[in-house]
């Protein structure tokens, strides 16, 4: 038999077209990136071709709406089996919420995703910082405020900037270019790399924006045009922590450790985070040697002769 997550779509599910209403809705209500908007169509489609063979009849909006936890474990059971890993589940699962959201104006059954083991602090991996961010632009009641959403929490992860730092941000930082200039704690300047992801996220909540911008006016607003609170930007993570089943310890200044801990991964040594992270003392960047503790001794493990 065919694997139904590979089989070309049957144009006989009714479901297919709603598929194709939520790809334009990403892509022009919301406006999403391409990248997002072709994964996540993707994922839409994954779902109606197994549930056609699951559920053995066409699928159309009745059965999506019908579907329980059982059949969400069974399409992601069979995804698993078609190499999806833990890390890309999180992303797999705000998808198909968000389409299931969208075709049947009704929530959608709640499913654990896979856990992080835990660690102190706690970090999330880049396809989960990337689901939260994807999740609570999806989820903003406007496409403008999806966007600033987006842009501010990619800004946490992408440049390791604290909260407080991101929604500070003003005017004077445009035209933006490859590196930020950010004030930190005890007005401690200093320079940030900025990727050309997060760049496009923050251009994009600046094009939908309804507030001008200035050089001392926020770069980030409030839906009523003030200065975007932090406790906004911390709602918006708890909200997207539970529709994608994070553990309760992903909050936004966990994106900044995972910014941390994956630069430290990747060799990047502790004078050079210390300065990227605006610590004030290299004890205070010292705390994520711990968390790539397990890193290390794979390495260990890997490279020595007697291990």
């Amino acid at each position: 038999m065919a694997n139904p997550l590979t089989a070309p779509v049957l144009a006989a599910h009714p479901a297919t077209a709603l598929a194709a209403a939520w790809e334009r809705h990403l892509a022009v209500d919301r406006r999403r990136s391409a990248q997002t908007v072709r994964a996540y169509a993707a994922t839409a489609h994954r779902l109606i071709a197994f549930l056609g063979d699951h559920l053995g009849q066409p699928v159309d909006r009745d059965a999506l709406a019908g579907l329980g936890l059982g059949d969400l474990r069974a399409f992601l059971a069979a995804r698993r089996q078609d190499g999806l890993v833990n890390t890309s589940a999180a992303r797999e699962l705000s998808a198909v919420r968000g389409f299931l959201a969208f075709a049947t104006d009704a929530a959608p059954p709640r499913l654990r995703g896979p856990r992080v083991k835990r660690g102190v602090p706690r970090p999330v991996s880049p396809d989960q910082a990337i689901a939260i961010a994807d999740d609570a632009s999806v989820s903003a009641a406007e496409p403008w405020i999806g966007a600033r959403d987006e842009a501010v929490l990619l800004l946490l992860y992408g440049a390791g900037l604290r909260v407080g730092e991101a929604v500070g941000l003003t005017g004077a930082v445009l035209p933006l270019r490859d590196s930020l200039r950010v004030t930190g704690k005890r007005d401690k300047t200093r320079i940030v790399p900025l990727l050309p992801q997060v760049k496009a996220a923050i251009e994009e909540y600046l094009s939908l924006c309804p507030w001008p911008t200035g050089r001392d006016l926020p770069l980030f607003r409030g839906a009523k045009g003030g200065p975007l609170a932090a406790g906004l930007v911390r709602r918006a993570v708890q909200s997207a922590r539970a529709r994608l089943d994070l553990d309760a310890r992903t909050t936004p200044h966990a994106l900044r450790h995972s910014y941390a801990t994956h630069l430290l991964g990747r060799g990047v040594d502790l004078r050079s985070l210390q300065e990227l992270l605006g610590h004030a003392s290299l004890s205070s960047t010292q705390i994520y040697t711990a968390v790539d503790a397990a890193h290390l001794m794979d390495v260990y493990r890997h490279a020595h002769p007697r291990a």
